[in-house]
């Protein structure tokens, strides 16, 4: 009986070390479960240490009671982390060299429709590969409670469909291709279908030449992944021709998508007294060494955007760059400074994604939020370039400029 108060004592500590992983971390439909083996565990151990232990006992049980948590906890959490995706890629079958025809391979970040941890776990792994720093191991569960609450808030998110909106369009933007058999496949990095499960099933279908669409702004970690996930089917062994278009910075058309929207969102209010916050996502700085492009892409992209619009009659001061993370000035620290600024009315421009995600929905809105603007200003936020027809147009100008190449 003597050890079995013991016995019980670490169950029941190591058990709500566990459950609370559980709780923070598991999507919303299992968090009644978890909570409910929570209260069970903290009742059992209440009533364990209560009964059982008194005096200097009950100090030694509280000992033991913590480091019982800490191993709950600590295994876990490792055991969370170190979760893999189980994912299976199609056989490919086809062995000659194609039919002939053309396939569009239309990629982007993606985002599951409702709370996953494991995009966000292969997110960390990269960082800690590349020495980024983040949040200490132990308490990384907060930062999937937060991702959580994030979706919560949001209520899910529409950005993989908003995607397939949008090749749909592309698809309606290019009536010759498509007539010349041209077929348009849409891949994430964050969700499923990958790049290269939709290259094996364009290559199974008969493709001879499949063109590579980043729908991104930079080339960066998502982009090379996305072309070694192709690489790695090796479609060259197959006759299939691969051609890369590029990541969409340096588009004109994409450009002028935001001076569009700047002039459609004025409702009356003189261009002078317009503020426009122009958004980037910015990367880590440990990163720059092996992915110099991307912060020097965004920024160009950005400048370029901002010229458009001084051009277009907007005041060089009222139109300003601010970052989401891993750079500066934050987004609050640049809304701040518009509102310094004698505005009436700031324009929100999340000109580095391409569809309403929870950065657009919640983390945006909320970092300007952040910055306590007076409430005579008015703010209205864009969180995504590519339902604009010139963004569509950009997307167009690059599979046929690659086409053009790949013909030579």
């Amino acid at each position: 009986m003597q050890m079995i108060r013991w016995i019980l004592t670490v169950i029941f500590s190591s058990g709500i070390g566990f459950f609370l992983i559980q709780y923070m971390v598991r999507p919303t439909d299992q968090i009644g479960l978890y909570a409910g083996l929570l209260v069970l565990t903290f009742a059992g151990l209440a009533f364990t240490l209560i009964r059982s232990f008194k005096g200097k006992e009950f100090i030694l049980a509280s000992l033991v009671t913590l480091a019982g948590f800490a191993m709950g906890y600590v295994i876990a959490n490792a055991a969370f982390l170190a979760q893999e995706e189980e994912r299976e890629l199609p056989e490919l079958i086809r062995t000659d060299g194609g039919d002939g025809h053309t396939a569009i391979l239309y990629f982007t970040h993606g985002e599951p429709p409702g709370y996953s941890a494991q995009p966000w776990i292969e997110t960390i792994r990269e960082l800690d590969h590349d020495n980024v720093p983040f949040i200490p191991w132990l308490f990384r569960p907060i930062f999937f409670n937060t991702v959580r609450h994030e979706y919560f808030e949001a209520g899910g998110s529409a950005h993989n469909k908003l995607h397939e909106t949008f090749i749909d369009n592309l698809k309606r933007a290019m009536p010759e291709e498509v007539e010349k058999g041209t077929k348009f496949y849409l891949a994430f990095l964050d969700s499923n279908p990958r790049p290269d499960e939709m290259a094996i099933r364009a290559i199974n279908a008969g493709a001879s030449r499949i063109i590579i669409l980043p729908v991104f702004i930079t080339e960066s970690t998502h982009t090379e992944a996305g072309k070694e996930m192709v690489a790695s089917i090796e479609p060259e062994k197959n006759g299939v021709q691969t051609c890369y278009t590029g990541a969409l910075w340096d588009s004109e058309s994409l450009q002028n998508v935001f001076v569009e929207r700047a002039n459609e969102m004025l409702d009356g209010v003189d261009k002078s007294k317009v503020g426009i916050l122009l958004v980037g996502h910015g990367q880590p700085t440990e990163w720059e060494a092996i992915y110099p492009a991307q912060n020097k892409q965004e920024s160009q992209y950005r400048e370029a955007i901002r010229e458009k619009l001084i051009a277009n009659g907007y005041l060089p001061e009222h139109v300003i760059l601010g970052w989401m993370e891993f750079q500066e000035p934050t987004i609050t620290t640049s809304a701040q400074a518009l509102a310094g600024r004698s505005v009436e009315k700031i324009l929100v421009f999340a000109v580095s994604l391409s569809a309403d995600s929870i950065h657009s929905d919640v983390d945006v809105p909320l970092a300007v939020e952040e910055a306590k603007l007076p409430k005579n200003i008015k703010v209205e936020f864009v969180g995504q370039y590519g339902d604009h027809p010139l963004a569509i147009q950009a997307m167009k100008e690059k599979i046929v400029r690659c086409a053009g190449q790949a013909a030579r």
